[in-house]
């Protein structure tokens, strides 16, 4: 089953370190069913530290993954935990090694709470399943 039913569209912005979503990107994630990203979100995708054995292990993979988790993230639409697990789901859904999947879910456990939006999301908002 595919489980990404949007193919994923970015364009890089003139800082070089940003990208903006071309279209709608979405997640059928096995736990908290469809989750959709709007056209025009802006990420960075994964925000994996420069040193060098760890970039190399980590850099440039799971970029789909990287997209939702910046949202669940930047919108406070699951609690972080939750948005935790729906970047892991998003890894092993999108081919990354168990092991690799699991370091990238680590490294956002321990390192992500100072970026996680805490303000729930807007009256009427709400992803497929969640009350």
């Amino acid at each position: 089953m595919n489980r990404f039913p949007n193919l994923l569209q970015a364009e890089l912005l003139p800082d070089r370190t940003t990208w903006r979503l071309l279209a709608p990107f979405s997640y059928l994630d096995p736990d908290h069913e469809l989750i959709e990203v709007p056209a025009g979100f802006e990420t960075d995708f994964a925000s994996v530290p420069r040193w060098p054995l760890t970039f190399a292990l980590l850099g440039q993979y799971g970029h789909a993954a990287a997209v939702l988790h910046d949202y669940l993230y930047a919108t406070g639409a699951l609690s972080r935990r939750k948005a935790d697990q729906v970047f892991r789901n998003a890894l092993r859904s999108s081919g990354i090694a168990r092991w690799r999947a699991w370091l990238m879910w680590a490294g956002v456990r321990v390192g992500g709470a100072k970026r996680y939006n805490q303000t729930p999301p807007s009256a009427g908002f709400s992803l497929s399943g969640e009350d």
